[in-house]
């Protein structure tokens, strides 16, 4: 009979022992208490998630990953459907990503928080998400950048050449010769500089005192302009006043060059007709001109011949003159 006894009683701890573990089992997994929600995420790598993953929000823990299927649209896509407490602040801007807590630690989906003024997401909402970078793709990117930065490394070592040659003239260019020259250089203008002090220092002292004069002179040229300005005034609206005497007198004015262009052109014609005549005119004249010339010489030597046709004879003292012959 205590055989018996002892039996059930270790048969109810057997299944009392396992009704706690398989609650304990349902509530790790979230089967009891109140219902989660679902959501979705695509992403073009799964990064080793799968059914049960654990789903975090801002690093809590809020839920679990319920399936991973392949796009049936888009192939390259994989959809991820998890669910999270209905107390899980799911904004409709939260954006799904795969993360690691280490380095070496599973990866896990997290939820990013969204802005307090979206509202929150209903059930079943696709979440906007960031694609993950896994090793591999880190390891493909750094084999597409190898050429890269070996190009970089040979540029590099071309232009700490040309820097060491490029050192090694300035070292050149600044040895001890050249050091005291322009140590020298810099002294001298030190001593000009010093030698000048006093006329810079006068130089700006009449530049200040020029500038103190400029208000005057520019208020001297303000009413210089003002004057000017009223004279062009002034002189424009004589203009417009005497403006139909100016066009009378410009219109008569271009009459009379238009008569003296005709007078000038008949002129040019009536020498051109006349030239062999003036020719000959200009012939005679310089004859004339000779005969005069040649008649005053004949006056100048002999002035009687203007009343006699010979010559008077030679006086001869002491004896009486002689009436010549008419």
């Amino acid at each position: 009979m205590e055989s018996k006894r002892e039996q059930a009683m270790v048969g109810l701890f057997v299944l009392v022992a396992t009704a706690l573990l398989v609650a304990t089992m349902f509530a790790l997994g979230g089967a009891f208490g109140a219902s989660g929600i679902s959501y979705r995420a695509q992403f073009k790598n799964a990064g080793g998630l799968e059914a049960g993953s654990i789903v975090r929000y801002a690093g809590i823990k809020v839920g679990r990953l319920e399936k991973l299927r392949i796009d049936e649209k888009d192939p390259r896509r994989i959809e991820m459907t998890f669910s999270v407490a209905r107390t899980t602040p799911v904004k409709a801007d939260s954006v799904a990503k795969i993360a690691s807590l280490s380095a070496l630690g599973e990866n896990y989906l997290e939820l990013l928080a969204g802005t307090p003024e979206k509202p929150i997401a209903p059930a079943g909402t696709l979440l906007p998400s960031k694609e993950f970078v896994g090793i591999s793709d880190l390891t493909d990117t750094l084999n597409d950048l190898g050429p890269k930065a070996q190009t970089l490394v040979e540029n590099l070592n071309s232009r700490v050449v040309e820097l060491k040659v490029t050192l090694q003239r300035v070292n050149d260019l600044l040895n001890d010769k050249n050091r005291a020259n322009i140590s020298a250089a810099v002294g001298n203008v030190n001593a000009l500089l010093g030698e000048d002090r006093p006329l810079l220092h006068s130089t700006l002292k009449h530049m200040d005192e020029t500038t103190a004069k400029l208000p005057a002179v520019l208020d001297d040229f303000k009413k210089t302009a003002a004057r000017a300005d009223e004279t062009l005034a002034k002189l424009n609206t004589m203009l417009g006043e005497n403006r139909t005497d100016l066009h009378a007198a410009i219109v008569g004015l271009r009459k009379t060059m238009a008569q003296a262009s005709v007078l000038i052109g008949q002129l040019g014609r009536t020498t051109t007709a006349n030239a062999d005549n003036l020719d000959e005119m200009m012939d005679n004249i310089r004859i004339l001109t000779e005969n005069l010339k040649d008649f005053t010489e004949e006056i100048k030597t002999r002035p009687y011949s203007l009343i006699r046709s010979t010559a008077a004879p030679d006086h001869v003292p002491g004896k009486p003159v002689k009436p010549g012959k008419p």
